[in-house]
């Protein structure tokens, strides 16, 4: 794991552009703050910062192999977990290794097949490649998303990196936001490419970029198809349990401490469970973590979204699987501080608005990083298997909209009441959010067949693993990068991800409720607790302390009514959000706190052009 950065220019000379190539990778640190490169040729400049986790002592980068046609140079971030096995196939055809880091095998293996490479990878990652035989840079992503990365096409070359920062951090780069980026930020529905920052793009997940002097040209690796399902109940379940051993048992490969991230839930409940029985067989106690709140669990009170508090499932999990578990307990004052909220704003380059659910990730991923370096996740089985209220909801199967969107609107409310009068008239949001459905929905084959209503579910499950999910993986990767802790994601992996998608929705359901495929492939190293338990989202602090730090938050901005924020946010629609009793303010009025000061601090921190016309 770590951060990626370069330079390509074909007119100039990047030799003497060393310190700006550093800068564009130091940016990055906390992605990688074992180790750091830079490698510059005249045409080619780069630069990676390393989190050691295989290899630990050998796997430096940028790493280059000299050829009989030049030099071939990557950078690399990620991990590839099926490494073992290309390098003994690689080995048979008589390549030769120095290391025993994954990077290394991944650049032998493009030097045997090319871009071709991709398509055998099993993993998340995102690497560049400086091939000085065609002189073209080869960008590649991962199927999912799960690593995120950028490009900013140039004059004369293309300037790339993990995050938008490292782009940001080369004078050539102009950090302007359009009204189209502040739509992708509000409209909730990560449109495939789009960086929010103008001129940006973001390497699409399963897609080679290449970048020669003729040009750029994209090709798309590998795609989310609808294939025929024929396996029964039991082949099916059967099936996934098999898929689960053998992705968790790949995914707890590290050179350094492991853990899990719990929440009691069905989907990390399923995993450590696995993760257990696999470490155990070699005499290893998983270590798991979970995120809390300062009376949360005593005071808890249900609501729509959320019936039951994490915690007494947590540890039912963890005397079940005998896990070495630590919960991590958060209080508002943490939660609401400012210098928390500019640390996530940091990591992510944009002001996404999840409020406390961004800090309380952020702090629990930096109070795992004192003990390990690697986590495994939950992330992405409500996607894969069919988890979250809106693929219950009538109103949601049947709205020509993304389905989450329906379930937003009504837990709440419409965000757009926070702009001022101008710019909610140019925003249009309904018109791009209903583009942005079309064109996904266009992508998807119907089996021949296929009933009416199992292809309304088949498009839902396709908008949740091809939009929704990368929202939550983007989060992921910059919360927990940016205290340098690797995050992985099992129910990820392509393997699973394209096996349950073509699953009928009524053999995910066949038991009568969410993810019944995961709930019966791992009953046995559930407790009977979580078996029966339902769906409960990222927990979100009810202290109502937390609340009243927003308004006073609120109150200090409005306090400097020059602050350029007021070119979007309405001070009046402020004015009376700081003004409401807290004990009445609503889900809107917080969430548009948390909006407005998160918006209001990613314009002192990176002064962006913003551009409404």
């Amino acid at each position: 794991m770590c951060g990626i950065a370069g330079w390509i220019s074909f007119e100039r000379d990047l030799r003497v552009e060393q310190s700006t190539v550093d800068a564009m990778a130091e940016t990055m640190n906390c992605r990688g703050p074992d180790d750091r490169g830079t490698w510059v040729v005249e045409h080619a400049a780069l630069g990676h910062r390393r989190l050691a986790i295989i290899d630990l002592p050998g796997g430096h980068q940028p790493m280059s192999v000299d050829t009989p046609g030049g030099t071939v140079a990557m950078v690399y971030s990620g991990e590839v977990y099926n490494f073992g096995e290309l390098r003994e196939e690689l080995y048979g055809r008589g390549h030769r290794f120095a290391t025993e880091s994954d990077t290394e095998v991944v650049l032998h293996g493009y030097l045997e097949w090319g871009e071709a490479v991709a398509e055998r990878l099993n993993g998340m990652y995102a690497f560049a490649i400086w091939d000085s035989r065609t002189d073209a840079l080869v960008m590649i992503r991962d199927r999912m998303g799960i690593k995120p990365f950028y490009y900013y096409e140039t004059r004369d070359g293309v300037l790339f990196g993990s995050e938008p920062k490292a782009i940001l951090a080369n004078p050539i780069a102009e950090s302007t936001v359009t009204m189209d980026g502040i739509r992708e930020l509000f409209a909730f529905v990560k449109t495939p490419g789009h960086a929010v920052w103008e001129g940006m793009r973001e390497v699409e997940p399963g897609t080679v970029v290449t970048v020669s002097r003729t040009g750029l040209r994209t090709h798309r690796y590998w795609t989310l198809q609808t294939r025929p399902h024929t396996d029964d109940r039991d082949t099916s379940v059967a099936h996934v349990r098999e898929l689960l051993d053998d992705i968790v048992r790949r995914q707890l490969v590290a050179d350094v401490p492991r853990c899990t991230l719990l929440s009691g839930g069905l989907d990390s409940s399923a995993m450590t469970g696995i993760a257990a029985e696999q470490l155990g067989e070699v005499g290893e106690t998983v270590r798991t973590f979970a995120v809390d709140f300062v009376g949360q669990t005593e005071h808890f009170v249900a609501d729509e979204l959320r019936g039951t508090p994490d915690t007494p499932y947590v540890h039912d999990v963890a005397r079940r699987s005998g896990t070495a578990h630590q919960d991590i307990v958060l209080d508002s004052d943490a939660l609401a501080d400012p210098a928390v909220r500019a640390k996530v704003i940091r990591a992510r380059d944009i002001p996404m608005g999840l409020g406390d659910m961004d800090a309380s990730l952020y702090l629990l991923f930096k109070a795992i990083r004192q003990h390990s370096t690697v986590a495994l996740s939950g992330e992405s089985a409500d996607e894969v298997f069919g988890g979250y209220k809106q693929f219950f909801d009538p109103k949601a199967q049947q709205a020509n909209t993304f389905p989450w969107l329906v379930q937003f609107a009504e837990h709440f409310g419409d965000e757009s009441n926070i702009f001022t009068p101008e710019v909610t008239a140019g925003l249009n949001m309904d018109d791009y959010v209903q583009d942005s459905y079309d064109a996904a929905v266009a992508g998807i084959d119907r089996l021949d067949g296929e009933s009416d209503f199992e292809w309304r579910m088949r498009k839902i499950c396709y908008l949740h693993l091809t939009r929704f999910v990368r929202v939550l993986l983007d989060r992921k990767d910059r919360a927990s990068m940016a205290v340098g802790l690797e995050v992985r994601v099992p129910f990820c992996d392509h393997r699973l991800v394209e096996y349950v998608y073509n699953t009928p929705w009524s053999l995910k359901t066949f038991d009568g409720k969410e993810k019944s495929l995961l709930r019966a492939a791992t009953r046995d190293v559930l407790p009977q607790s979580v078996i029966d338990r339902v769906k409960s989202p990222y927990p979100s602090t009810q202290d109502p302390k937390y609340a009243v730090a927003l308004q006073q938050h609120g109150k200090d901005l409005l306090s400097d009514p020059s602050h350029p924020v007021f070119g979007l946010v309405s001070a009046d629609w402020l004015s009376r959000a700081v003004s409401v009793d807290t004990p009445q303010i609503s889900q809107v009025s917080r969430r548009g706190l948390e909006r407005t000061l998160d918006l209001a601090l990613w314009m002192d921190m990176y002064s962006p052009t913003i551009k409404l016309s």
